[in-house]
């Protein structure tokens, strides 16, 4: 990979959050000879920390997808103190809430993951007792959540997911 004019927010070596695709290093910044990439523009190479042997290539100058710094550890601790503070967000129609939902989970914001895994939970605890299924879109935007969420929460804290589940559950 080619080096050129460093134009970033993040350097090599950061640990960032990049869209769905979760927590991921930063390995190295330049030009990229591929057939996908642009001529002569900046890409940053990232390796998935918890998905071994992918790598993603993300244009250093990139609208589209959310790139942000992974949470350090007290802002991982200051959001599970938050956890029992935020509100649900319940939509009626299903329609709607699905759509919630996506745009909640398009925003890697931890704070709307948490709302809608919180959301989801009750309702669930509620399907139960009165002896209804859970909705399969409400099963999988929790999991999609949770997984998101989990896998930050994860790095920073340096626990594993079921501890972290088990955190979670209790703040809830």
């Amino acid at each position: 990979m080619g080096r050129g004019i460093e134009i970033s927010m993040f350097a090599v070596g950061d640990v960032v959050i990049y869209g769905k695709n979760g927590v991921c290093k930063v390995t190295d910044i330049g030009t990229i000879d591929l057939s996908m990439a642009t001529k002569g523009k900046q890409y940053y190479t990232m390796h998935p920390v918890f998905k071994k042997d992918a790598i993603l290539y993300a244009p250093v100058e990139n609208g589209k997808t959310v790139m942000r710094s992974v949470m350090t550890q007290e802002e991982a601790e200051e959001l599970i103190n938050e956890i029992p503070s935020l509100d649900n967000v319940w939509i009626v129609s299903e329609k709607d809430r699905e759509l919630q939902y996506k745009s909640a989970l398009s925003t890697c914001d931890c704070r709307e993951l948490v709302k809608i895994i919180k959301t989801l939970y009750f309702r669930r605890e509620s399907r139960i007792q009165d002896g209804k299924k859970v909705t399969v879109v409400d099963e999988r935007y929790c999991k999609l959540a949770e997984d998101q969420l989990y896998e930050e929460l994860s790095y920073a804290l340096k626990k594993s997911r079921e501890e972290l589940d088990s955190i979670i559950i209790d703040c809830l």
